[in-house]
């Protein structure tokens, strides 16, 4: 029988080790110090957005009158006027740093124990949070003097300061929390720590290849700043997941009784093949998110489609490579207590344990089936009340952080003060009778005669309500009849939108990475039951990982016990983020599992016999792969943005319901049901080329160089 694509790759690899290796670190090293040297470059306001909000961001980026970062600093007393001494201070400290303009003076509030200073940074403002250090010196230097006093600051420059900072140590937090974690999961699973490192050390080469080429693309696609969180989330996880898988084989058929040529052969033949169905599927999946109509959701596809896409490679080349280079020696390194559970095989424990699970499933599919809907159901039960919107600032870092103490304070004291709307005004010509007359309907307005564009801002004390006023009632009556065109801009009016594009973008995404399954899974297992079935487990999965993130984010139910609370809201781009990426993921687990299904059914044994084998076989591989998944996603549930959180928590839950409840009860428990319905192909598909799922033969040919050996490529 001729070899299936991974198995010619695999059997490449080996036999051209050198080649394989140092190819792969010279992609590396080229990818990751080119794209360094390049450098990131972020989306715009305009780009980031959508409708009215972002029209109005690019027509102020096409007059070249750029937002400059405005800052408010707000000084308390007790006692009314109690605050111009320091006020004072502040007012000539901040003019002393040369990095603000538009500097006004003090305004009190009405119960006069409050003052707002606003001013704004010099230069770009996408470059304010750079420059803004020495101001906020001056506001800590003032905020020290005078202790009688409370300081609270909050703007574009500062709030962007503490963010990226935040970022910085957050990523570097995963990074140094995440490597570890699998690394001990790996060694417990193994026993050994060269068969830990190998799947560790392929995963990061793969993420540092994979950030080189992201920054090349982001000069023709902007990025948001949280994509490379997002892509080092994907990629470690899919990429361990992925050598673990083929090691695994390779190590099965080893203790089978294989020798190094054929174990190899048969992992490349097998476990490879579902490597490259599940990578392809996972790349095609995210690249629905191009149906968003969002630049946000192009860059995380980019994003996932680069780092999948190495980290697949990786592991159907560089590591049958590395694998057949080492030979015996993987298990260099052996721990003395988990090696001794490794001989006897935490593999075979697993599939023992998952035989004594499955003996009550297969003998009442019925009931399991139905207990398992049920269950995820109820978990997914939350999700119908989700509510969605684009977490400002002061939600993101929790409700006592600094950042949302000064906003929380200032917008009290000063309503519409942190977050007003801007209305952005263009027309043929801004000084006509008619469109100077509706600007003077407005307190605040600039006008660019230049550009013919004005500039107003306006307070937003009610949020969405004063929104809804503004757009659909207030700029109407003043602009209508004028042949001026307005627009809202600002927090409230970005977020409207944003999440408006949104809900009119998921529906052709859900279609397409449907469709994409469907097809997939037909192709590979030529049976449309096989591919709606995956469809149909996908979404039990994605809605009760929604039920979850809606319980603990928004209601805050056991929020606390992970360091978070309950804002009232999910994140805007979190349920298509996540249920792209869980459709992509869950393929790992279920073309992994259904193809050793197949496996045995292609052997001759009857369906409930093939499934209760197949998932033995793999439930080691599954349940190591999950609790690595689980565990790199659950860290990024530990960091300090929320959306970070739901994501990471989010996607820990989707995964652990997926790898437990669906593949070990609901999965098996309909595939018995269905008995050999499953593997029907109707007539009309019988033309579609046929995959092999059985294990190869061995075939003659050159004899395998002696095991750990080095050969030349």
């Amino acid at each position: 029988m001729r070899p299936n694509l991974a198995a010619r790759i695999g059997v490449w690899s080996a036999h051209h080790r050198k080649t394989a290796i140092l190819g792969w670190l010279l992609f590396v090293v080229l990818a990751a110090g080119i794209g360094g040297a390049s450098g990131m470059v972020e989306m715009t306001n305009a780009e980031n957005g959508a409708g009215d909000s972002a029209r109005a961001e690019q027509i102020l980026s096409d007059a070249g009158l750029s937002h400059r970062a405005g800052e408010l600093v707000m000084v308390s007393s007790a006692e009314p006027d109690g605050w111009k001494t320091a006020a004072r201070e502040l007012t000539t400290a901040l003019g002393k740093t040369g990095e603000v303009t538009g500097l006004k003076a003090p305004v009190a509030a009405e119960n006069g124990k409050d003052a707002l200073i606003t001013f704004e940074m010099k230069g770009d403002a996408a470059t304010a949070s750079d420059r803004v250090q020495p101001v906020l010196d001056a506001v800590e230097g003032v905020r020290k003097g005078q202790p009688d006093v409370t300081v609270h600051q909050f703007g574009d420059a500062s709030a962007g300061k503490w963010l990226g900072d935040l970022l910085s140590d957050d990523f570097k937090k995963a990074e140094f929390t995440a490597v570890p974690l699998a690394l001990g999961i790996l060694l417990v699973a193994f026993g050994a720590v060269v068969a830990a490192l190998l799947p560790v050390g392929l995963a990061l080469t793969a993420c540092m290849a994979a950030f080189g080429l992201l920054s090349l693309a982001s000069h023709q696609l902007h990025l948001f700043q949280t994509t490379y969180s997002v892509m080092f989330l994907m990629g470690f996880a899919v990429g361990v997941d992925y050598c673990l898988f083929y090691l695994r084989r390779e190590r099965d058929e080893r203790a089978a009784g294989r020798d190094a040529e054929t174990a190899l052969r048969i992992a490349a033949a097998t476990s490879g093949r579902s490597v490259l169905v599940s990578g392809l599927t996972v790349m095609v999946a995210m690249a629905g998110m191009f149906l968003s109509g969002l630049l946000l959701f192009k860059g995380f596809a980019v994003a996932t489609i680069i780092v999948v896409f190495i980290a697949m490679m990786g592991s159907v080349t560089v590591l049958p490579a590395l694998l057949s280079w080492l030979g015996d020696r993987i298990d260099a390194g052996r721990v003395p207590l988990l090696n001794r559970r490794s001989k006897r095989g935490a593999h075979k424990e697993s599939g023992r344990f998952a035989g004594k699970l499955l003996r009550p499933v297969l003998s009442s599919p019925k009931f399991f089936a139905a207990a398992s809907v049920v269950v995820l159901l109820v978990l997914a039960a939350p999700a119908l009340g989700m509510k969605t919107e684009s977490l400002g600032l002061e939600k993101q870092f929790g409700s006592q952080s600094e950042l949302a103490v000064a906003y929380r304070d200032i917008s009290e004291a000063f309503p519409g003060g942190p977050a007003p709307a801007q209305v952005v005004v263009e027309a043929d010509d801004i000084e006509a009778p008619a469109v100077r007359k509706a600007l003077d309907g407005f307190d605040k307005v600039t006008v660019h005669r230049a550009r013919n564009v004005a500039e107003i801002e306006v307070p937003m004390e009610r949020g969405k309500a004063d929104l809804t006023e503004l757009r659909e009632h207030r700029l109407p009556a003043a602009f209508d009849g004028t042949g001026a065109r307005a627009y809202v801009t600002g927090e409230t009016a970005g977020s409207v939108d944003f999440t408006a594009q949104l809900k009119s973008g998921i529906a052709p995404v859900f279609l397409f990475i449907a469709a994409v399954t469907f097809l997939v899974m037909l192709f590979c297992f030529r049976s449309y039951v096989i591919a709606v079935t995956a469809i149909l487990l996908n979404l039990l999965s994605v809605a009760a990982a929604y039920g979850v993130m809606v319980a603990v984010f928004q209601h805050g139910w056991g929020a606390s016990l992970i360091g978070s609370e309950g804002v009232g809201a999910i994140e805007s781009w979190m349920p298509l983020f996540v249920l792209v990426v869980l459709f992509g993921l869950s393929m790992d687990y279920h073309v992994f599992v259904v193809s050793r299904i197949r496996e045995a059914h292609g052997r001759g044994l009857a369906t409930p016999a093939a499934i209760d084998e197949g998932i033995r076989r793999t439930a080691g591989a599954v349940t190591g792969a999950a609790v690595i998944m689980v565990a790199v996603f659950a860290v990024f549930g530990t960091l300090s943005m929320q959306d970070m959180q739901q994501m990471g928590v989010g996607l820990a839950v989707a995964v652990l319901l997926d790898a437990t409840i669906v593949r070990m009860v609901l999965l098996p428990s309909v595939m018995a049901l269905l008995g050999e319905r499953n593997w029907r192909t109707p007539r009309g598909l019988s033309r579609l080329p046929a995959l092999d799922h059985s294990e190869p033969e061995p075939e003659p040919g050159p004899a395998p160089a002696p095991v750990g050996s080095v050969r030349h490529g």
